[in-house]
């Protein structure tokens, strides 16, 4: 039973399913499905596709998900992240296809990325959700959500355009705005009221599923597409078939897969960690990835786009009392009714009204209160934050999320080059060191003892820096004794041992004498097994720091 529940997780909580949970799990999933059909129709149309595609995303990842997944409410489907990363992968890789062809290519897409997703898991590399840190998340969702926005403009102000680039798409909409069609523009914003109005006022009514039910009705009593306002136009009934990915595009798409992959499973990590409960047990980020991966595995097989968690219909569920993964299974029990009795009403949807769903939707990647927060805490991570913006409305969103990765990898490195070597003091009548500071002038000192405290892992990055640090301050002190406090150091790796190395046989030359003192296990396994450990031998590592300097002081008697 222990095998089954790692493979398969549904089976360590299902057994302990209690009944009256169900009820929770009923209005959760119908809740959320009120949400997440209008979007996922909405993230199928910036992606370019059909947006029955976005119907097909929300029931196999969901239905595979609530089998493998560990997170109580979360709801994979589909994100607008997702959504504008495909857009920018389908649209070089079938460039003007037909809808037949964006299928297929999209299909090859989620299974591309579920193959990254399922091996990152196998390879318990769970930590790269670590990888992108949150202020660079925090630039680089707001310039997708730019992007988005102004992708929808155009649908808006019922104009056409031809679309090359964020800055060029600004100019030719600005070119075409006195072609701007007058109804369409009052309608939609009337619906973008529609939406700000319910979601402020109303917090509670699924605003997405209400929006679009007016707008269906407007447009069957109204007869908008008279007044020149665009309908969607036929979605396919009936659930998906099965299909092969086309799988001559996989050279074309696996670095956008790849790309597509890290941000899932990034903003799934960060959907599912956002609402844990007070009992809930911390989902496991290998089986995550395992999950999302099969979720997108299985779903490309049924023409669906790339799946990863998303917050606000995980939200949505979450508010609603979900119990358990079951709330996901009602929400695609919801979705297939939808396919196969409904897909008929939402082809009178105009295209004002979703795009007004889709605006809404994405606005809320752009969030001015955490780059207010960010630099009133952190200036340099608030320019971070700025270049991932920058990096997505310059060079695109597949190429923005290099530049997200990077920028985060390069503030990971400075912030490890700049870590701190303190000059210790011994505080009077105590055997307390800290750090020396004009706070407290009388901390005593030792003539020809230099006590030193570096904090964090030394490695081949950050061991250059550190030596020319120690250099300085040796030659300020000019002691006979160096003691070097490794309490703070979990790892010493082995060009920095070699460079602390060949650092002891200048200063042994120079007549200064070398001590470490309170290595950790791991460290002092490292030095022990190294020829600076045979050079030092056990008279000269010490436990703790008042034994190092209690043999200085017997030794200068």
């Amino acid at each position: 039973m222990k095998i089954l529940g790692t493979i398969l997780p549904m089976m360590n909580w299902l057994p302990s399913y209690q009944k009256d949970w169900l009820r929770y799990d009923l209005v959760a999933g119908l809740t959320a499905a009120a949400v997440v059909i209008p979007k996922a129709m909405a993230y199928a149309a910036i992606a370019g596709l059909p947006l029955v595609v976005g119907l097909y995303t929300s029931l196999v990842p969901l239905v595979v998900y609530a089998v493998m997944g560990t997170s109580r409410p979360l709801s994979v489907t589909s994100t607008s992240t997702i959504a504008i990363l495909a857009a920018g992968a389908l649209g070089q890789a079938v460039p003007g296809g037909d809808a037949a062809s964006l299928v297929a290519a999209s299909a090859t897409l989620a299974l591309l990325a579920g193959a990254f997703l399922v091996l990152a898991g196998l390879l318990r590399l769970g930590v790269v959700a670590n990888l992108i840190s949150d202020p660079v998340l925090t630039g680089f969702k707001a310039g997708i959500g730019v992007v988005i926005v102004l992708d929808q403009l155009p649908k808006l102000l019922g104009i056409h355009i031809t679309k090359a680039g964020f800055f060029r798409d600004i100019l030719s909409i600005g070119r075409h705005l006195p072609e701007t069609s007058l109804p369409t523009l009052l309608f939609a914003l009337a619906m973008l009221a529609l939406m700000l109005g319910l979601e402020h006022f109303a917090p509670r009514v699924p605003a997405p599923l209400v929006t679009v039910a007016i707008g269906i009705a407007a447009a069957y009593y109204a007869g908008l597409d008279r007044a020149g306002i665009a309908l969607v136009g036929t979605v396919q009934a009936g659930l998906p078939s099965f299909a092969l990915p086309n799988l001559s595009l996989v050279v074309h798409l696996w670095p956008a897969a790849l790309g597509i992959a890290l941000m899932s499973f990034v903003e799934t990590a960060a959907a599912g960690r956002a609402f844990i409960r007070r009992g809930d047990t911390l989902p496991d980020a290998n089986q995550e990835l395992v999950a999302t991966g099969m979720a997108n595995l299985a779903g490309s097989l049924f023409h669906i786009m790339p799946a990863g968690g998303g917050t606000s219909q995980t939200a949505v569920n979450d508010g609603a009392g979900a119990r358990s993964q079951v709330a996901g299974l009602v929400t695609a029990a919801v979705v297939m009714a939808t396919l196969l009795f409904l897909a008929p009403l939402f082809g009178m949807m105009p295209h004002p009204t979703l795009a007004a769903v889709v605006v809404i939707a994405s606005i809320g990647l752009i969030n001015p209160a955490e780059f207010r927060a960010i630099r009133q805490i952190r200036s340099m991570e608030f320019r971070w934050a700025l270049i991932a913006v920058a990096g997505v409305l310059l060079l695109g969103t597949l190429k923005g999320i290099l530049v997200a990765v990077l920028v985060s990898l390069v503030a990971l490195i400075i912030r490890a080059n700049r870590h701190p070597l303190l000059v210790l003091g011994r505080k009077p009548g105590t055997n307390v060191f800290r750090p020396r500071s004009p706070e407290h002038p009388e901390d005593e000192t030792f003539s020809g003892l230099l006590m030193l405290r570096p904090a964090g892992a030394i490695y081949f990055g950050n061991a250059p820096t550190l030596g020319q640090k120690m250099r300085g301050l040796i030659d300020e002190y000019t002691p006979r004794v160096v003691v070097l406090e490794l309490r703070a150091v979990p790892d010493l790796e082995f060009t920095a041992l070699r460079m602390l190395t060949d650092g002891e046989e200048k200063l042994r030359e120079a007549g200064t004498v070398l001590w470490l003192v309170a290595l950790n296990p791991e460290v002092l396994a490292v030095v022990q097994n190294s020829p600076l450990g045979a050079r030092l031998g056990r008279e000269r590592m010490f436990f703790t720091l008042e034994q190092a300097v209690d043999k200085y002081q017997r030794e200068c008697r």
